[in-house]
């Protein structure tokens, strides 16, 4: 089944439904999403979207606290260009009908400077996060989610996950085409997991939105779909990828053997809580003058440091020492949350250890979007664009999908007018001759959760050579037994998540072992100082050609 569409989005969250909206009026665009169209990462997100309103803040401030907890690595015009595109956005956002925390509940009449609430996060030297009560993300999806479905040229696609893009070359020589590297991209193959059929997508401009990639690891913040599906992809279509070394461990998720995934938001140490031991001692103050207010990175090899140290399962986040009024206010769904679990976080502290929560490499793009891969664009988690460096600023990942968005969008139109497509080869059919029904999801299962364990244990917080070799032999294994699955068999979503993440995987170990030195997010016991003589640069890979 051929599809023919001008936009194709994979991916349903800010990033991908913001560009939707943008390029709506100006062609077909077709959403594929592999669960439903709230399930995102973007869903997930509680804390807010960093920009400057405050009187005492400024762009000048917002950008030093980027550049500072990107540790050397963040590309100046890049931060300067988001920060500065971030009261608009977020102005955009609020006239489409987001429903912000206002200071002293104050309404906005539209095209007016809002009089918005604005909390504050680990990092962050003024208070600057635009917020939805805890649930900013959750908001930011409906409102989107309700217009994309609104608009006639829209077609959301639940429950269609991404295989492979589709890539030609129009290079000549002697009249005969010749392939190094893949030139354009003219689509994707996609599982429909409803009838478990592949339809050819068959686009002008191809999109990738697919968020993170927390799922590699054992423990995350990340919702189940977090596969790194779109790095993945763009890797084996030849595309340019950057630091993926830097992962970033959220120093506080729920310990409850019952909770899946649950975030105890950044916001909450913004707000006053305190990280506690067993004994209820707060240990912050050993490892930042910050204290509790950290960036990320210090917090969760503190926390990790304090577990090994102690041996206990978890450290203790206190806020109960505010007013039951303001956490109930401030948290609602927190402290509804938490009190599911059995924990009232007005009257005690939070059982919380760390997890995997962000990438901040991913693939590497210009200030428009662009991969290295013509009609191809990548925004969101799953780019690199140079904003975030070795390590991400609190609530700058919202504000970054949004600015991408308008500039990605705004570019893709221009293009759509500019390019001849006529002279795009039809993509070719999805081909699965020769391949039965699997008779072993053991392998699946087996695979997938030895991949989780040792990404946790030997590529997680705190790394080292030897532990890094151990990853990268059992990948090597892995790999050669999900490459011989994946041709004898036919597709399904478990097989194709299953090939992504160990391919993530991979790519983190390879950055990993050639970072020699700390920086930001990668820490490594061998070399624990940061080294600006040699390693002030990006690590870039790319997919050797065969052919």
């Amino acid at each position: 089944m051929d599809i023919k569409t001008d936009y194709l989005i994979i991916g349903s969250g800010v990033a991908g439904l913001t560009f939707a909206l943008k390029v709506a009026d100006h062609g077909s665009v077709a959403i594929v999403t592999k669960r439903g169209v709230m399930d995102s990462n973007t869903a997930f997100a509680q804390g807010g979207i960093a920009s400057v309103f405050g009187s005492l803040d400024s762009f000048d401030l917002h950008i030093r606290d980027t550049l500072d907890s990107g540790d050397g690595l963040c590309n100046g015009e890049v931060v300067e260009m988001v920060v500065k595109n971030g009261p608009e956005r977020i102005c955009e956002l609020i006239d489409l009908g987001v429903q912000f925390n206002l200071r002293n509940g104050k309404s906005r009449p539209k095209k007016t400077p809002p009089e918005l609430d604005l909390g504050r996060e680990g990092g962050h030297s003024q208070k600057r996060i635009v917020h939805a009560q805890d649930m900013t993300g959750r908001e930011l999806e409906r409102v989107l989610v309700e217009h994309a479905k609104s608009h006639k040229n829209i077609t959301l696609l639940e429950d269609h996950i991404a295989i492979d893009l589709i890539t030609c070359s129009t290079r000549m020589k002697r009249g005969i085409v010749t392939t190094t590297h893949e030139d354009y991209c003219c689509g994707a193959y996609v599982l429909d997991r409803r009838t478990n059929r592949v339809k050819t997508f068959s686009s002008k401009t191809t999109l990738l939105a697919t968020g993170g990639a927390g799922k590699v690891y054992l423990y995350t913040s990340n919702p189940d779909v977090a596969t790194g599906d779109g790095i993945a992809m763009a890797y084996r279509a030849g595309a340019t990828l950057a630091n993926l070394e830097f992962v970033q461990f959220h120093p506080t998720c729920l310990y409850h053997p019952d909770a899946k995934n649950f975030l105890i938001s950044e916001a909450v140490r913004g707000e006053g809580g305190i990280l506690i031991d067993s004994s209820g001692n707060p240990f912050m103050k050993k490892y930042s003058p910050l204290k509790d207010l950290a960036c990320r990175d210090v917090v969760a090899r503190a926390i990790d440091t304090e577990l090994k140290k102690t041996g206990q399962e978890s450290v203790f986040l206190d806020i109960s020492h505010k007013s039951p009024e303001f956490v109930r206010d401030r948290f609602p769904n927190l402290y509804e949350q938490c009190l599911r679990f059995g924990i009232d976080m007005t009257a005690g502290p939070i059982p919380v250890v760390p997890a995997a929560h962000y990438m901040c490499g991913g693939v590497v793009t210009d200030m428009l979007g662009r991969t290295d891969i013509h009609n191809l664009y990548a925004i969101g988690e799953t780019a690199c664009t140079g904003l975030h460096g070795a390590n991400r600023l609190a609530s700058n990942s919202l504000l970054e999908a949004l600015v991408y968005a308008h500039e990605a969008a705004g570019e893709a139109v221009k293009g759509m007018r500019s390019q001849d497509f006529k002279s795009f080869p039809d993509s070719p059919a999805w081909d699965e001759v020769g391949t039965t029904d699997s008779d072993e999801l053991i392998m699946v299962t087996q695979n997938w959760d030895e991949i989780r364990r040792f990404m946790w244990n030997y590529v997680g917080i705190v790394r080292s050579d030897k532990r890094l070799a151990r990853a990268q032999r059992r990948i090597e294994i892995i790999q050669n037994e999900i490459r011989e699955y994946y041709w004898n068999f036919k597709v399904s979503a478990d097989l194709i998540e299953l090939r992504n993440i160990a391919t993530v995987a991979e790519l983190i170990i390879k950055c990993s072992m050639h970072r020699k030195e700390s920086r930001g997010l990668h820490y490594t016991l061998e070399y624990p100082e940061r080294d600006d003589s040699r390693w002030q640069k990006d690590t870039i890979l790319r997919r050797p050609f065969v052919g």
